[in-house]
């Protein structure tokens, strides 16, 4: 027998593997199937090269629970050990003591596993002791065990082993005894190992027994692994049933994708792996982590930011690559330059990919663009450089369905859609049915709308302007028709000031009080056929409080109250015939009360003559009381003023009918304010 300590000049190693890796402490199994799948396939190797002889055998990885005892056992008929080599493997942890590896890698403590090659050691993390019953596969190599109780003190001893292979048993810790239950060995298993390029067997498969009224084991294995997955296969042998097929198996529940892209290539880095487009509904948020790391066959992680660009975090799939340390921070992979290689040669070939598609069959790229345009417009909005190859297969969609690239849309509008400053105006809807009026007064003007309904259209709009020459976007709703594309000077109204005024406040006394909602009353002359009154909403603001959702730093916009602008018609009918009544009704009324202001205010700028030139300790007490006293009169007599045409709208039928019907057009007539319009709706009928 032999006996020593393992090589670390610490008391002991192992409390400190649990501490910093004990947030992953379940890799423990993919490790050691890991190393046992490693030393089966270099089995292979030595056989195919002639180095071995002899009949491989069943190259199995066996993975076996034993409650009773509270273990479990991986074993494999891999290479073996010789005890020179346990010496060499196990034994000489590659650092010279737990204290200078705190210092050098305090930033990184929990890469312990990947920095140093101490896959073996990670089954410590659950293990209150660890044995390796091992037979090299060398010529007259005798069976040994090792065995280590968690101190650094080990022993080495003579064993029994017809073949060669190890035997790794694990002495379960009584903390971890959730290791020993059967469901969670396969969720890991599963997890961990469900593409290793060995079998991995776990207990036996199972079928029902009428006889004993329960599922029971036969003879066969359960091999929980698919030893050739779908990416490891040259492309031009697969059919698309077998990439639909292998989606099915990575996610069950999915809907079927859009496409996907076969990743294949092997310089100046190995990289293979399948990434599908799937069909997103809504949540942005809720589709991320479904892209499944992989190093040579073994799941590492399904967190591949760094690895992934940000926008293409939303596709599925799988990549396998050798050249991505296997247990990496995020933060290591983001300073990676191999990683960033990786992560821009994938960007290319799915720019790439879409373009070909897009080239090969324009229709059926088509007809998956309202899918498709999430993953295009979030990497227009995350990623600097990606407009410019999305700028040949991205799409515009106007309000008939019909798709344009950028270039083609362009032409379309150029002759038709610019103002008189020369810029090209987009016209667009964000809901067909909600916008429809403004949609239809846009094309019966011969103008193109495009329906930017998609969860990230409107953010892109942005983007789109800076990279459109001299380009602006405008909702329909933005403005009336006539100012939507300003191409002359605007026909002005035939109304006075006090015409003008007088109709404004009538309306304005009128319009309800909505939550987060403000409106501003303009008299315009919009033409005899034009509608009598219209609600548009300023582009800019509208556009900053929809900004606000996406942006952080923009909170002020949101909170703040939407503003609308009710316009009115002065060339309908209906509302010169609300001004002509009005005028007839108040003209009297108003006239000492428009004197008496217009009097106060002539003589409230005379006192301000009178001060504006002394300094503020020169005014006397009289003189202040004096003009706060006219002011005062002043904005009494025009309360009094709002109070009488409020009056008198307030029984004018006709106003609040114009205004309810402009609120209903927008979808804001609600409630009890509903109700009385369809009841006086129904009064004006009679």
């Amino acid at each position: 027998m032999q006996k020593g300590n393992i090589g670390v000049t610490t008391e002991n190693i192992f409390p400190v593997i649990k501490k910093f890796l004990y947030s992953d402490h379940e890799i423990f199994l993919r490790e050691m199937v890991s190393n046992a799948v490693d030393a089966s396939q270099k089995m292979k190797t030595l056989a195919e090269k002639g180095e071995y002889k002899e009949e491989l055998g069943d190259l199995t990885v066996r993975v076996n629970l034993d409650t009773e005892k509270g273990t479990i056992t991986i074993s494999d008929r891999g290479i073996g050990m010789t005890e020179e080599e346990i010496d060499k493997y196990i034994n000489q942890i590659a650092f010279s003591g737990v204290t200078d590896f705190l210092e050098k890698y305090k930033d990184n403590a929990n890469n312990i596993i990947g920095h140093f090659g101490l896959g073996f050691y990670s089954s410590f993390m659950v293990s209150k002791k660890v044995e390796i019953i091992t037979k090299s596969y060398k010529e007259g190599s005798k069976a040994v065990k090792w065995s280590c109780d968690g101190s650094p003190a080990y022993e080495i001893d003579d064993a029994e082993r017809d073949s060669r292979g190890s035997d790794i048993i694990l002495y379960i810790d009584d903390d971890c005894k959730e290791f020993l239950e059967k469901q969670k060995i396969e969720g890991l298993l599963n997890k961990y190992c469900k593409f290793m390029p060995v079998p991995v067997a776990f207990g036996k498969k199972q079928e029902w027994s009428s006889d004993e009224k329960k599922m029971v084991d036969t003879q066969e294995d359960n091999i929980i692994n698919n030893v050739e997955p779908l990416w490891t296969k040259a492309p031009s042998s697969l059919k698309e049933e077998d990439y639909k097929s292998f989606y099915r198996t990575l996610y069950p529940m999915q809907d079927e994708p859009l496409f996907w892209i076969h990743l294949n290539v092997d310089y100046p880095f190995n990289l293979t792996g399948i990434l599908y487009f799937p069909r997103i509904k809504s949540n942005i948020e809720i589709q991320r982590n479904k892209i499944q790391l992989y190093c040579n066959q073994v799941f590492v992680t399904d967190q591949v930011e760094g690895i992934v660009p940000e926008f293409l975090t939303l596709l599925h799939g799988v990549i396998d690559s050798p050249d991505i340390p296997l247990n990496v921070s995020r933060s290591y992979l983001q300073s990676d330059r191999e990683v960033k290689k990786i992560s821009t040669y994938i960007t290319k070939k799915v720019a790439d990919r879409l373009k070909a598609i897009f080239n090969e069959d324009r229709k059926a790229y088509e007809e998956k663009w309202d899918d498709l345009k999430l993953f295009i417009n979030y990497g227009i909005l995350s990623e600097q450089d990606f407009y410019d190859r999305a700028k040949d297969f991205s799409l515009l969609k106007d309000t008939e369905g019909k798709y344009f690239t950028f270039d083609e849309y362009k032409q379309l509008i150029e002759a038709s859609q610019k103002d008189k400053d020369n810029q090209l105006v987009y016209l667009y809807a964000t809901d067909k049915e909600e916008q429809y009026s403004y949609i239809k007064a846009a094309q019966d003007k011969g103008y193109s709308v495009l329906l930017m309904d998609g969860q990230l259209d409107v953010p892109c709009i942005q983007t789109f302007e800076q990279k459109f020459e001299k380009s602006r976007f405008t909702r329909v709703d933005a403005d009336i028709i006539d100012r939507l594309i300003v191409k002359d000077e605007a026909p002005k109204s035939n109304l006075s000031d006090e015409e003008r005024d007088n109709l404004s406040a009538v309306f304005q006394s009128q319009v309800p009080s909505l939550e987060k909602a403000e409106f501003r009353v303009e008299v315009d002359a919009l033409g005899t056929e034009a509608r009598p009154v219209v609600i548009t909403q300023n582009e800019w603001m509208r556009r900053m409080k929809e900004m606000s959702r996406y942006q952080s730093g923009m909170n002020f916009y949101g909170q703040m109250p939407d503003s609308f602008n009710l316009v009115l018609n002065s060339d309908h009918a209906l509302v010169k015939k609300v001004l002509d009544d009005a005028q007839a009704a108040l003209t009297e009324q108003l006239k000492p009360i428009d004197s008496e202001i217009k009097g106060q205010e002539a003589r409230l700028a005379i006192l301000n003559q009178q001060t504006e030139k002394k300094k503020p300790e020169e005014i006397t007490q009289e003189e202040k009381d004096d003009k706060a006293n006219t002011q005062k009169s002043i904005d009494e007599q025009k309360q009094k003023r709002q109070q009488l045409i409020a009056d008198y709208a307030k029984g004018n039928d006709i106003v609040h009918q114009l205004i309810d019907l402009a609120l209903l057009q927008n979808g804001m007539l609600k409630g009890e304010a509903l109700d009385k319009f369809l009841k006086r709706s129904v009064d004006l009928i009679k």
